[in-house]
Formats: structure tokens, C-alpha cells, sequence
């Protein structure tokens, strides 16, 4: 490859990722090795991680221009119950009965550096078997549907 190209590259890239950091959400977990109900196995709940931090991403799209949800899980207990089969893969069950998924997290909105509102709130679903999701199939489902609520009736609800 041409070093001109590979430099123009390298800057454009570099470039996006600085505009990225500004956008979207920004989203930490709260020593997620001692939460609840998460995977067990670090690749596994990396990947929860991330599956919850874009998801996050998409909803602040929705977000007025300049503004920055800031998210902070502190405790998730996921869906259903998980079962050891494997020694390298778990089964997680959904009964529907008291394994509804729960989430505790801190929120702010920021714009400017300046925070226009925060709060803590413990999210829960109990009748999540109960209702259609929008995610139907796609891991993590019910709790993507869960966090939609709570970014609909409480930040978007904010915003009018």
C-alpha cells in the first residue's frame, strides 16, 4: 500500500474514533464479576458488555444534538436461570416465573460537560415472556426490551 494512503487512512481513522469517543453513550460496569445473574466466563460476559454498550449507543442516537448519555451498570440478573451442561458453554433456561431480568444502573445526560439530569434507577420486567419483543431471538432480548422502556419513558419523556 502507498505510505500516503496508508498515512490518509491511519488519520481518517483516527479521526472517526476521536468524533466516536463524543458520541453515543458512554457506558462502565461496576465490578461485574460480583453482579447478580452475568456470565461466568470473561469472553461471555465481554460480550454482554458490548452487546449492552452498542445497544446503549443506538438509543442515544435519539438524543438531541451535543448531548451524552453517561450509563453505570451496577448489578444485572439477566433472563431465566442459567444451567451448566458444558464444561464451556452454559444454558440459560427462561421460565418465566421469578427469573424476569433486573438491572441497577446510574445515569446521567450530559451536554457540555454540564449534567442536565441524573438519577439511579433498579429496572425489572416481570412479565418479559408475556409481551412481544422487537429483538425476538437476538440474545440479550429482554433486557434490550427493558432498557427501551426505561430510555422511552424516562429520558425521551424528559426531553419534551
Amino acid at each position: 500500500m502507498n505510505p500516503r494512503i496508508r498515512s490518509a487512512a491511519l488519520a481518517a481513522g483516527l479521526l472517526l474514533t476521536a468524533a466516536g469517543a463524543i458520541a453515543g453513550a458512554q457506558v462502565t460496569y461496576i465490578h461485574p464479576e460480583k453482579m447478580t445473574d452475568v456470565p461466568r466466563y470473561p469472553s461471555d460476559r465481554e460480550s454482554m458488555e458490548i452487546t449492552f454498550r452498542e445497544h446503549l449507543d443506538k438509543l442515544s442516537e435519539r438524543l438531541p444534538a451535543g448531548q451524552q448519555l453517561v450509563v453505570e451498570f451496577l448489578d444485572i440478573d439477566l433472563a431465566g436461570d442459567v444451567f451448566p451442561r458444558v464444561p464451556v458453554q452454559d444454558i440459560r433456561v427462561l421460565k418465566g416465573r421469578a427469573d424476569w431480568p433486573r438491572m441497577h444502573l446510574r445515569y446521567r445526560i450530559e451536554q457540555d460537560g454540564t449534567v442536565l439530569r441524573s438519577g439511579e434507577r433498579e429496572l425489572a420486567d416481570a412479565n418479559y415472556l408475556m409481551h412481544s419483543s422487537r429483538y425476538n431471538g437476538e440474545l440479550y432480548q429482554h433486557e434490550k426490551d427493558m432498557l427501551d422502556d426505561w430510555f422511552r419513558k424516562e429520558i425521551l419523556a424528559a426531553q419534551r
